[in-house]
């Protein structure tokens, strides 16, 4: 019997790959229904995360500045983490916002959630729009971060992006959901 032309695939199963601190690896067995070939993925189990884009009382961004081990280089981004696993994404938002900037909102908007690279990984990253921030306490980064926080206006976050100083995909995500929401020009 001929089989179906379509992407059809088959799950044949799981096996454990290493702890890698951020990421748990795993492999995972498929066929290809429509060619009888067995595919032997990659995936990292990653906890959730979160992006905030903080505008001021006068619309400016917060943007936090802080050294990236896998580009070797100091790099221009919003804040973010991870969502700890006793967490609602909103209550990490609100937490990373605070610890990695000093920044608090009482205004916080979900601007939804996108996969970051749904070839591998298990994760969300939730998008968080918090309106009226507003420094409110001493920034406290983990120890693994050194962080330098910044208000810009918009023209200077289009100059970041077009030096290369903010390529990190997730915040440009962001910061592209709120384009409509900008009374700058």
């Amino acid at each position: 019997m001929e089989k179906k032309q379509d992407q059809t695939w088959e799950y044949n199963g799981s096996e454990e790959g290493e702890d890698l601190i951020l990421f748990q690896s795993r492999f995972d067995t498929y066929v290809n229904l429509r060619n009888d070939q067995t595919v032997k993925a990659v995936i990292l189990e990653a906890p959730e995360w979160v992006n905030i884009v903080a505008l001021t009382r006068d619309k400016k961004v917060i943007i936090v500045q802080q050294y990236r081990f896998g580009v070797q280089r100091l790099t221009s981004e919003i804040p973010a983490g991870i969502v700890e696993a006793h967490e609602t994404p909103q209550q990490a938002a609100v937490r990373e916002l605070r610890e990695e900037t000093g920044y608090t909102s009482n205004q916080w908007i979900s601007m939804g959630y996108v996969e970051p690279n749904p070839a591998f990984l298990t994760n969300k990253c939730h998008l968080w729009l918090a309106k009226d921030a507003k420094r409110t306490h001493e920034s406290s980064p983990d120890e693994g971060e050194s962080i330098r926080t910044l208000e810009m206006e918009p023209q200077e976050i289009e100059k970041e992006i077009k030096s290369g100083r903010l390529r990190h995909s997730l915040s440009l995500t962001a910061l592209s959901r709120i384009l409509n929401v900008w009374d700058f020009r």
